[in-house]
C-alpha cells in the first residue's frame, strides 16, 4: 500500500466516525504517524482525498451497476441484482460508504455539483429499470421516484449497522434487501 493509500485509509475511518469537517490534518497526520507538512508531499489538501474517496466509490457504484443495467433479463431479475451490487460496494468498504454517503455536502463547487450530478444519473439508472418492469407488466403502477429514494433510503443505512463477520455475507443481505423490497412492487 502506498502512503497516499494508506492515507487515504485512514481519512475514511477518520471522515466517517469524526465527520470531515472535524478531522484535522494534523489529527490525520498523526494518525499515520507522520508529520502534518508531510502529508502534503503525498496530498494537496484534505479536500482532495473527499473528493478522491466520493468520486471513487461513485465510480465503483456506476462500474457494478453497469454490469447488470443492460442485461437482457426481465425487469425484476434486473432490480434484484441492481440492489445487490449496490450493497456489494456499500458492504466491501463501510468507511468509504460512510463518507460517500454523509460527507459529499462539504465538496467545494464545482466538485459538488459534479457530485450531485452523478447522483442523480445513477438513481435515474435504478428509476430506469422500475420503469422497464411497469412496462412489461412485472411491477404495479408507481411512483417511480418516490420508490427509488425509498429503496436508496434503505440500502444506504447499511453503512451503519453491517457487520462483515457477521451472520450475513454481502450476497445473502442483497437477497434478502431484494426479496422485502421488491414484494411491494410486483403485480
Amino acid at each position: 500500500m502506498t502512503r497516499k493509500e494508506q492515507i487515504r485509509q485512514v481519512a475514511q475511518n477518520m471522515f466517517r466516525e469524526k465527520g470531515y469537517a472535524a478531522t484535522s490534518m494534523r489529527e490525520l497526520a498523526e494518525a499515520v504517524g507522520i508529520e502534518a507538512a508531510s502529508l502534503y508531499n503525498h496530498i494537496k489538501s484534505k479536500e482532495e482525498i473527499l473528493q478522491d474517496i466520493c468520486f471513487g466509490l461513485a465510480n465503483d457504484f456506476f462500474s457494478a451497476l453497469d454490469t447488470v443495467k443492460d442485461a437482457e433479463v426481465p425487469a425484476d431479475v434486473k432490480l434484484t441484482q441492481a440492489i445487490n451490487v449496490h450493497i456489494k460496494v456499500i458492504t466491501t468498504n463501510l468507511d468509504a460508504a460512510g463518507v460517500f454517503l454523509t460527507e459529499w455536502r462539504f465538496l467545494s463547487e464545482p466538485h459538488l455539483s459534479n457530485f450531485k450530478n452523478m447522483r442523480n444519473r445513477y438513481e435515474r439508472e435504478f428509476q430506469r429499470i422500475v420503469l422497464e418492469g411497469i412496462r412489461q407488466g412485472i411491477f404495479k403502477p408507481t411512483d417511480v421516484k418516490l420508490y427509488c429514494l425509498s429503496l436508496f433510503s434503505a440500502m444506504n443505512w447499511i453503512y451503519q449497522w453491517y457487520k462483515p463477520n457477521g451472520e450475513l455475507s454481502p450476497n445473502e443481505l442483497g437477497e434478502r434487501f431484494s426479496l422485502m423490497l421488491l414484494d411491494g412492487l410486483r403485480v
